[in-house]
Formats: structure tokens, sequence, C-alpha cells
């Protein structure tokens, strides 16, 4: 099968220029028909200018950043541009047109001082509205919160050209028919426009028309802190693409034995955190922050590290796990950082082991195994598939920072395999690339987005009737998206998105559970058999994928850690340049996987072991590798996660009670800093 070749998308630098060019074309147009003057020209090159600035900002984000670094915003070029207008109409009748059109320059004024007005009001309004805490899944109520300024209101560059239309509009019409009167009016009409925007702003600084002061909401805050009196949380910092890392954390953390709460730094994480009915608090300053010393919060989960993470760590009150978000066999999975916490869960010996040789500075004491609660789910391997369709998972990692070329498969055998994997008619491709592919290396996104059309090439090649559940799945996907998505206004704010994110109802939790899993069941049965996919949404989830897969391909990663819980056959691509043994030896979690070098040439035999259980020889060391990755299966995963988030809780409770009573003993009572008397730590429920 032959690949289909891409389409180039046209160079951004190209299209930046034929821009920047057309905008530069006609500014000289306009001032030249301005000089002359020449009205039909006059008219032609505000129209091109106008429709060009509507398509910048519709399209172009980038080149107006380039035009405000020169100093050319949008200001600068709304004013040039009305100016070059009043030059024309200057221009084209008797000597005595500058009395006639004086009150119209003075109006033209007046609208751009409003205009200033309005932007300077906007950022006093947006400083009100940025609280030092942002919530979701609490009753913040009491902060008086309230929806967001109108977006026009908000974004000068779409305001002016808004605002600015009528008076622009005028201008032309007035040189049109050398009636002074079309100017007037359609100065008058921005003028009113403007002041009615600055008022409407101006209300919102009111006392009672304003969210809580920081003063306010810090006190709030920490009267929601002592009230709830959370137990054990949650620690997350990292960019939008990251927030994946977290959210295979929240199911865990549901179900622990305690008061669980989320905290993040990003105000922007807030929105990218999955369902939950857990509290989540997003404290961006160092002191807010803080405040949690003087909590009752025990214990911090980290599922990654960030550069924001020394900063809780300051906190002596409180004890610090790391979880990571996945284990697998290189450098990531034994980072030196790793030493920072005071302990690190791990999912099975396998992990401790690596540790100890890594010589990082963990200590054995130090590490916990816990297996991985993820995948308690996870259905086991039932046999071999039943119908006429092997489903097979190509799950790639992505090509990570340090530049290794056996960090993905991609790039040097990802259409290889996937060619190899397609050319079996009885094969149904689930293709789930890594969130981050292509983000350090452009020939790994180059690369999937071949793979990509080499699927959608193979899918037009089979046909066959759709199933008759595709009614049933767009219900559930409404009913899913009722449960699990929150319905904002276009242009909320965080302020409006923590009014509309209130406490959630009793029960949404069990409701969002039952209703994934009735749309993940209707997904699966709405597919056309043997079509292939390419799955790249947050639905259906990796574990869904497991759990239809009779057979997972990717790389050194912790997706083969977390298939292995399945104890299905898997397989991993070696793009490293080292030979079998040798990467064997260099990666221990593939020793149970079937290697599969850049050509690909081991897929058919590697089907065909999976279609026949008994020429399948890697079954048995599947079985001990799961057990030496996860752990023992009893007792389950995520009750050692309880026992361990309990064990920690009483040590950090221990830690403060020793730490108080020698203080105590070495000051007076009066000159201790220490936590407020209704701040206690509650004991962990048992």
């Amino acid at each position: 099968m032959t690949a289909v070749p891409v389409p180039l998308p046209r160079p951004p630098a190209l299209l930046k220029g034929l821009v920047t060019v057309a905008l530069a074309a006609a500014f000289a147009a306009q001032a030249v028909a301005a000089l002359l003057p020449h009205v039909p020209l006059l008219l032609a090159a505000t129209a091109v200018s106008l429709a060009t600035e509507g398509a910048l900002y519709r399209w172009q984000r980038g080149v107006l950043s380039l035009f405000a670094k020169s100093h050319a915003d949008i200001t600068v070029r709304h004013v040039l541009r009305d100016l070059l207008l009043v030059v024309g109409l200057l221009r084209l009748g008797e000597q005595d047109r500058e009395t006639v059109y004086a009150p119209l320059v003075a109006g033209l004024l007046a609208f751009y001082v409003l205009h200033c007005a309005i932007q300077a009001v906007s950022v006093l309004v947006r400083r009100t509205r940025t609280l030092p805490v942002v919530t979701r899944n609490i009753d913040a109520s009491v902060l008086r919160l309230s929806p967001a300024p109108a977006v026009l209101l908000r974004r000068p560059g779409h305001r002016l050209l808004a605002f600015g239309l009528p008076a622009t509009a005028g201008l032309l019409a007035a040189a049109l028919g050398d009636e002074p009167v079309y100017a007037a009016a359609g100065i008058a009409l921005s003028l009113a426009l403007a002041l009615t925007g600055l008022g409407a702003l101006l209300l919102r600084l009111l006392p009672n028309r304003r969210p809580a002061g920081e003063q306010e909401v810090l006190e709030w805050f920490d009267a929601w802190l002592a009230a709830y009196r959370p137990t054990v949380g949650l620690y997350f910092s990292g960019g939008a693409a990251s927030a994946y890392q977290a959210n295979m954390w929240l199911e865990p953390l549901a179900r622990v034995d305690g008061r669980p709460v989320i905290v993040l730094r990003e105000r922007f994480m807030v929105q990218k955190i999955a369902a939950t009915d857990i509290p989540i608090v997003c404290l961006p300053k160092v002191s807010t922050l803080m405040r949690l010393e003087h909590s009752t919060l025990q214990v911090l989960v980290h599922p990654s590290n960030s550069g924001k993470t020394s900063q809780v760590l300051r906190i002596p009150t409180i004890k610090h796990t790391f979880v990571n978000h996945g284990e697998s066999d290189k450098l990531s999975s034994c980072n030196p950082y790793a030493k920072a916490y005071d302990e690190v869960w791990v999912a099975g010996p396998a992990a401790r082991e690596r540790y100890a040789l890594a010589e990082v500075g963990v200590e054995d004491k130090d590490v916990v195994e816990t297996g991985r609660p993820q995948l308690d789910a996870v259905r086991p391997y039932a046999g071999p598939p039943a119908g006429a369709v092997t489903t097979v998972l190509y799950a790639p990692t992505w090509e990570g920072w340090d530049g290794n070329p056996g960090n993905t498969s991609v790039i040097a055998a990802g259409e290889n395999l996937v060619r190899a994997l397609l050319a079996d008619p009885g094969v149904r491709l689930l293709y789930k690339p890594h969130p981050l592919t292509g983000s350090v290396d452009p020939r790994a996104g180059a690369a999937d987005l071949r793979i990509r059309e080499l699927i959608r090439a193979a899918n037009r090649e089979r046909t066959g009737a759709r199933p008759s559940g595709a009614a049933e799945l767009d219900r559930l996907t409404k009913e899913l998206d009722r449960l699990t998505t929150a319905d904002f206004r276009t242009g909320a704010d965080t302020v409006e998105r923590m009014r509309v994110q209130s406490a959630p109802e009793p029960g949404r939790a069990e409701a969002v559970a039952r209703a994934t899993a009735a749309w993940e069941e209707a997904y699966w049965a709405s597919l056309p058999e043997g079509e292939h996919q390419i799955i790249t949404d947050v639905r259906p989830a990796l574990y869904s994928c497991f759990d239809v897969a009779d057979l997972l391909v990717s790389d050194v990663s912790s997706v083969i850690s977390d298939f292995l819980a399945s104890e299905k056959p898997h397989a991993v691509a070696n793009t490293s340049g080292l030979s079998e043994d040798a990467f064997r030896t260099a990666f221990p979690t593939v020793v149970a996987a079937t290697v599969l070098s850049p050509d690909a040439d081991g897929v058919p035999a590697l089907l065909e072991a999976v279609r026949h259980p008994e020429k399948d020889e890697l079954a048995e060391a599947r079985a001990a590798l799961k057990l030496r990755l996860l752990g023992p299966a009893e007792p389950p995963s995520q009750e050692r996660f309880n026992t361990a988030v309990r064990e920690l809780c009483e040590t950090a409770r221990e830690h403060r009670a020793r730490v108080t009573e020698r203080l105590t003993a070495e000051r007076p009572a009066a000159e201790l800093p220490g936590q407020r008397a209704d701040t206690a730590l509650p004991a962990a429920p048992r």
C-alpha cells in the first residue's frame, strides 16, 4: 500500500508577508487618494484596509502582535485611516472647508480619548476580577461573583473596529456625497457607543458591583479550609498539554479515605482538569500557597515535577509523595528530583529496583509499593480474538526532550508498522498518539500526519454498513457532556466560571461513572466492524482502548506497564539502534514483549501468535513481569494506595505534634507563630 501524499501547508511567513503588504498598500493608496483627491480610490482603499483588519483579527492574530511590537497597533492604524479620510474631505472643496470640518475632527479626537478611557477602565475592571484564589466545585457565591463584561469591552482591537466603524463609514459617505452631515452622524454614533461602553464598565467598579477584594477572598479561603478540613491533596503545575498527568489520578484520589482536594498553580489549568467532584483550588501566588501551612492538609500527592513544585515543598507541616504519571525504563522514571519528596510511591518491585540502581538519592526506606489503582478496572485477558477482526492498538509515546531516537517509534518506524498492520485484512487498527507528539521534533509531527493519512486511505478501501447505534451514541454523548461540561457564555472569565462551577449536585460523580461506562459501550458498538480509528479526543480513554484491543504495539513507556494489567500480548518497537539482546538488557520492561525492528518485518508472526495462543511463547513471562511492574493483585491497588495515604497522614500528624511540643517547651506560647486553634489535624478515617 502506498502512502497518499499530504498537501503541504502554505508557509506562514509568506502569508504574513502578503497580509502586511496588502495592508501597507491599502494605506498608501488611501494617502494618495486623499492628497489628489480621488474619491473612488479613497473609497476602495479604505474598504480594503478595513477588510484586511477584519481578516487579521479572524485568521492572523500573529501578524497583529508583530504590528504592535512595531508601534503600529490597532489604535495607530485606525487613527491613520480616519485622518486620511479627513484629509481627503478637506482637499475636495473650497479653502474654507477647514471651519466646517473642525467640529468633526474634534469629535474624532473625543472618540479616541474615550477609547483610551475605556481601555484604562477595562484594565481596572480586570484587576478587580483577578482573584487570588480560583476555585471549582466549591460554593464561592459569598464573593459576589458575577458574569464577565462583554468581550467587546475587554478587547481593544475588536472594540475599536466595532465602535469606530460608524465614524469611518460616515467619513466615507461624506467624501462620496460631499455632505458633512454624514460624517457628523457617524461620529456621533461612535461617540454614543463609546460612552455607553465606558458607562457599563464604570458601573462594575462600584463597591456592590465588583467581586470581593483580595483580603476578603483570602479570609474566605481560610474559612473554607477550616470548614472543609482537607487531609490529602493532589498538587499539580504544568502546561496545558500536561493535564492528562493529573487527570489519571482523579479517580484514585476521589476514592481515598479522607477529604481530598486538588491544588493547582495556573489559572488556565482549572478548566483542564477532567470531570470530578473533588474541590479544586488554584493558588497562583506563593504567598497564598503558604496559607496551606496552617490548614489541616497532611499529605500532597505529586504526579509530576515542575518548577513550582519546590515552592510547595517548603511547607513543613505537609508530607509530600511522588507518584509519577506512569512508569517505564526511561530515565524520567528515576529522576533525581524524586529525592526531594518525603516518599516515592511506585507500582511494584521493578520501580524500587530502578531507583536503587540509578543511585539518584532516593533511599529504599522511602519507596512504597502501592500498585497502579487506575488499572484495577482493566479487563483481564479472555483468550484470542473471538471474531474475524483482530484489534491492534498502536499507542506510541512522544519524542521527549533529550533527542534520543529510541524515545518514539513514530519517526523511524511508525509508517512501516502501520503499513504492515493495515496490510492484514483481518486487522482493525486503533491509532492513539501521545498528546505531545511533534511538540519538540517537527519530524514526529510530520510522521504523525502521514500515519493518519495512511489510515484514512485504508478506510476508504473498506466498505460496509454502519451499525444502527449512532442515535443512541449521540444521546449518551449529550448526556455525558451535560454531566461533565460546564455551560459558559462566550468570553467568560475565571470569576464567571467560578460562579457557574459551584458545588456539584449530590451523586454527580456516580452519574458520570455510569454515563461514561454506557458511552464507551455504545461508542465501540457504533463502529463498523474492521474500520480503523484515529483516537485523539479525550474519549474514549486509553484504558477503554485497552479493553477492546487484542494486541498493543508501543514504545518503551508507561503504556506497556499499564497494558500488562490485562496480560494481553504486546510488542515494543526498537528504534534505539541497539541489537535486540542489548535492547532487552537495557530496558527490562520489554522482557515479555515481542521486539519489532523499524522495518516491521515481525508483524505477521506477531499477529499469528495473537490469533493462536499455542504459538504465544511469552504468556508466562507477561504474568511474571506484571507482578514485578505492578505488584500483587491482592490486595487491590486502590486499597494499597489508601493504606499509604493513611500511613503518611499519620506520619504528618506525628511530625507536627512533635514540632509543636518542642517549640512549646522552648518558647512561651505567645511567641509561637504556629497554627490557629481551629486547624488542629483530624485523625485519618479508618
